[in-house]
């Protein structure tokens, strides 16, 4: 299995490692409800060094990016500027989604999903060919997420120079400080930023955010906390076979050129027509037991499928993402060890920025 830069330390702080698409991390350090919890209390880390920093450069890459990606590039106006988007094949389903940032026009940066970087690479350079264009994966870098109410203080108190770079920095965009691309995104619900750093700097600048009172966290927290956040994780909700239009992400979608025809376009405009038949809604159990991936949901307008499910620790809940009928409201029924169980539909998010929202 492939290792992380800071594979070593998550084996000294006794972070319970496992397989995660061909990458050793850290599942937990102990207790995942502690560490889910201390992201929404205070500030947590993780590691998440095996996503893959992409760079296009050239001429046409803003030309490229408009064909490559579902959402229009041309919004990005300043520097460091983020956009969320989705890649899609020519059916319309979601190759990949991802962030790119602005660094002008002839330079982008695009953070990718670790297990199917390979995919996305091939996907990429094919549709690049033809375009003036470079397409360079930068695998000297490192990623390391600080999220939570405190996080941004606590990344001034680790890391010198930081909150004059960054204190004013609004969310959903990025600055750079020396060799660091420091961005005000996440995957959590809270507040906080994803720092790209080089390979070489990532163990020191990890040790100075421990001595900050920066906790580790893994990847168990980090998918119960997106989960809460209402964030579509690739694979889940959304893959090869499944639109933006099926996966409530309408809003990564921007058809407002018609001139620019980029990949997928042509099919999502049919399904737009036609009406898409289902969508993503939040789901909370009304009773005990916790939902999980792929159980049975039957609603008044027909069955649908869990896509994400857990136990939410900030509602001490049962919550799940799931694939229905679009227009299912009210209650529904899930199948559970073959049993009906009972459960409100709801609109994500569940919980932002510490608050219950459902």
């Amino acid at each position: 299995m492939k290792q992380t830069p800071l594979y070593q330390m998550h084996v000294e702080l006794q972070g319970k490692m496992v397989d995660f698409g061909g990458w050793e991390m850290p599942l937990n350090y102990g207790s995942q409800i502690e560490e889910h919890h201390q992201v929404r209390h205070d500030a947590g880390m993780f590691d998440v060094s095996h996503m893959s920093v992409v760079d296009f450069k050239g001429v046409e890459a803003k030309s490229f990016l408009q064909i490559l990606i579902a959402n229009d590039v041309d919004k990005l106006k300043t520097q460091g500027k983020a956009l969320y988007s989705c890649m899609l094949n020519e059916s319309g389903g979601v190759v990949d989604d991802l962030i790119v940032y602005y660094q002008n026009d002839d330079y982008y940066r695009m953070v990718i999903n670790a297990g199917v970087t390979e995919k996305d690479m091939t996907w990429i350079n094919v549709q690049a060919n033809g375009f003036d264009v470079s397409v360079e994966r930068m695998s000297d870098l490192a990623m390391i997420a600080v999220q939570g109410p405190n996080a941004r203080e606590k990344v001034f108190a680790a890391i010198p120079g930081i909150e004059e770079v960054c204190g004013e920095l609004k969310p959903f965009n990025a600055a750079s400080l020396g060799g660091l691309f420091i961005a005000r995104t996440g995957y959590t619900g809270e507040d906080g930023f994803e720092i790209m750093l080089p390979s070489s700097s990532t163990k020191f600048t990890w040790k100075m955010l421990l001595e900050a009172g920066v906790k580790p966290c893994g990847l168990g927290a980090r998918d119960t906390l997106r989960l809460e956040a209402g964030m579509s994780l690739y694979g889940s909700e959304m893959n090869d076979e499944v639109s933006p239009l099926e996966a409530a992400l309408t809003w990564t979608v921007d058809l407002s050129n018609k001139n620019r025809r980029f990949v997928g376009r042509d099919a999502l405009e049919v399904l737009k027509n036609e009406g898409a038949k289902k969508t993503i809604v939040g789901l909370v159990l009304e009773g005990k037991g916790v939902i999980r991936n792929h159980q049975k949901v039957m609603t008044s307008l027909g069955e649908g499928e869990v896509t994400s499910g857990t136990f939410s620790p900030t509602m001490g809940k049962a919550i799940a993402l799931a694939s229905v009928p679009k227009g299912s409201t009210g209650k529904c029924e899930i199948e559970m060890r073959k049993r009906q169980v009972y459960a409100k539909i709801v609109k994500p998010p569940f919980v932002r920025n510490g608050k219950v929202l459902v």
